[in-house]
């Protein structure tokens, strides 16, 4: 694995590997932000854009897709259209219910082997940072930090429930046991390769 920090104020990452037998492979990162800086407090007034018309459903409160794929137009899962993570997080809904909040995996549009291209979008009005999220990865899981408990961060400040978000590339979770799911499995001799950057700037 390695991490670059570009020119072009991108945080990249790639992963890449061989195995010699046949390997569950799905490689992420679990990078939490907050766009409105350290210490700043909440991060769901922060705007979200998934480009993305579905999402896995999870069994329960182990965040485990059921293994099916359902849309996100008229639910709450649903960030085709830029809104704030914390709009809908407490709606009356069973899978937010499960998870406290989003864990969820959205399968995002475009896919194809190979083909990095932008999967989401981040940005607060707070401080005018946006990032622009970009995989080759099939799949992306947001979490909205609905179980951080008084963790220790920078300069001593403190992080509570919802203060920061992930978004983590990736294939479906439990995908070995999905025939319908992006396979995670990497042969022996196969070369494992994918990138994600998350790009920085500022808006006016």
């Amino acid at each position: 694995m390695k991490y670059e920090f570009t020119e072009e104020n991108e945080l990249k990452i790639h992963y890449q590997g061989v195995c010699d037998e046949p390997t569950i492979a799905n490689m992420t990162n679990h990078s939490y932000f907050n766009l409105a800086g350290e210490g700043s407090g909440t991060a769901m007034d922060q705007y979200l854009t998934l480009h993305a018309k579905y999402y896995t459903p999870v069994i329960d409160s182990h965040s485990i897709p059921a293994g099916e794929y359902a849309e996100v137009a008229g639910t709450p899962m649903d960030f085709n259209v830029s809104k704030k993570i914390g709009q809908d997080i407490d709606a009356d809904f069973e899978q937010l219910k499960f998870t406290g909040g989003y864990d969820h995996n959205y399968v995002t549009d475009n896919y194809a082997k190979g083909n990095r291209r932008l999967i989401a979008t981040a940005y607060s009005d707070k401080s005018g940072i946006a990032m622009d999220v970009t995989s080759d990865c099939p799949c992306v899981q947001l979490y909205a930090g609905n179980f951080i408990e008084q963790e220790k961060g920078k300069n001593g400040h403190i992080y509570t429930k919802r203060d920061a978000f992930c978004l983590e590339t990736q294939v479906e979770p439990n995908a070995i046991n999905v025939e319908n799911f992006h396979s995670p499995l990497l042969e022996a001799g196969e070369q494992y390769d994918s990138t994600t950057s998350y790009r920085f700037y500022t808006r006016d």
